[in-house]
């Protein structure tokens, strides 16, 4: 059964993209490094029919697009959080079987696999953290820097600076994925279980950082503000959850009237497992080897494999090939007055291994 369109946003963000800018990012190799998001700068927000194009050309649903309408600056932020999520997937899975490539992506979000739970919880936590990224940017006309910290002796503490605002963006988020439904859909269950498992990610990512100011050094006073961790951190506290996910079946609570997540029974035991924690990601069936080309992936085939730690496994008993390529380097380099260093190229042969299709 095909997940609620409220709770499929999580998902359908990676496929927010327009056909030309998914084509491209089609060839990322996971070994980019996270920059600030592209366009992420302090400029407003595009106005008028623009904006209202921009929305009208994501995937979204009537009532998503609605808010986006409403919402100048929200439809370059879906695309900003689209860009994170498929960059930090990739890296993430850079060394897996499954390289979370575009091709292969509709069929995977259909199943109840893990790699789709990943899917799920990255985009949402690649959502969470752009939308608070955004307003602490200025790119959102309704929201602005989080000025709530709440600490203790606010006496001492002056907040400067423009901090994340996460509550804005999680409270944004719950409003755009909508009402949760379909809570008697096994399906269902699990999208949303995923979503919260990401969003709750970065939730856990967000630091008071603080600058002293003062005489001498002296901390007389200090400027704090709200920080979401790098997502890169974000990422890989969701590839553990991953490597640790949990199979679930369901039963229904008949005290509350609803349907829980459950661990599968044990053969033998007459009762059902334990219900998966709130930061367990959790899946409903076994995924394929993804192996060799099928609707979920384009196989491992041509993937290059570094031949003392991933070959045996990346290339799934095949084998692989062996080139000899030249690589230009800097070498040589030397310090020169007064600021800058100078090198020379030179190049050296280098091997690469790719696996045989």
């Amino acid at each position: 059964m095909r997940p609620p369109p409220a709770l499929a946003l999580a998902a359908l963000c990676l496929l927010a993209l327009p056909a030309a800018a998914a084509a491209a990012y089609f060839g990322l190799t996971g070994r980019e490094v996270l920059t600030p998001f592209p366009g992420l700068g302090t400029a407003a927000p595009a106005q008028g029919g623009a904006h209202l194009k921009q929305c009208d050309l994501l995937k979204l649903s009537r009532r998503q697009k609605q808010l986006c309408r409403r919402e100048p600056g929200l439809a370059e932020t879906l695309q900003d959080a689209a860009h994170l999520s498929l960059l930090e997937c990739q890296f993430q899975f850079r060394h897996e079987r499954w390289n979370c490539s575009l091709e292969g992506r509709t069929g995977l979000l259909k199943r109840g696999f893990k790699e789709t739970a990943f899917l799920y919880a990255v985009s949402a936590a690649a959502l969470t953290h752009t939308l608070a990224r955004a307003c602490s940017a200025g790119r959102m006309e309704r929201c602005t820097c989080d000025d709530s910290p709440g600490l203790e002796s606010r006496q001492a503490w002056q907040w400067g600076v423009c901090g994340d605002n996460l509550k804005y963006s999680t409270k944004f988020l719950n409003n755009f994925l909508g009402p949760k439904r379909g809570s008697k859909d096994l399906r269902a269950r699990t999208d949303a279980h995923n979503t919260h498992v990401g969003i709750k990610a970065v939730k856990s990512g967000l630091r008071t950082t603080c600058k002293c100011h003062g005489v001498s050094g002296s901390c007389a006073v200090r400027t704090c503000w709200k920080q979401l961790s790098p997502f890169r951190e974000t990422g890989q506290v969701l590839k553990l959850r991953y490597d640790s996910a949990v199979k679930v079946s369901s039963a229904t609570n008949e005290a509350l009237g609803r349907l829980e997540l459950w661990a599968p029974a044990r053969p033998g035991s007459p009762t059902q497992g334990p219900a998966p924690r709130p930061g367990d990601l959790v899946y409903m069936e076994d995924s394929p080897s993804f192996c060799r080309p099928s609707k979920y992936s384009p196989g491992t085939g041509g993937r290059v494999c570094s031949r003392e730690a991933s070959c045996s496994s990346l290339c799934c008993g095949r084998g692989y090939d062996t080139q000899s390529r030249l690589a230009a380097f800097s070498c040589h380099c030397q310090v020169q007055w007064c600021c800058y260093v100078e090198c020379q190229q030179c190049v050296r042969e280098e091997l690469v291994y790719t696996c045989k299709h």
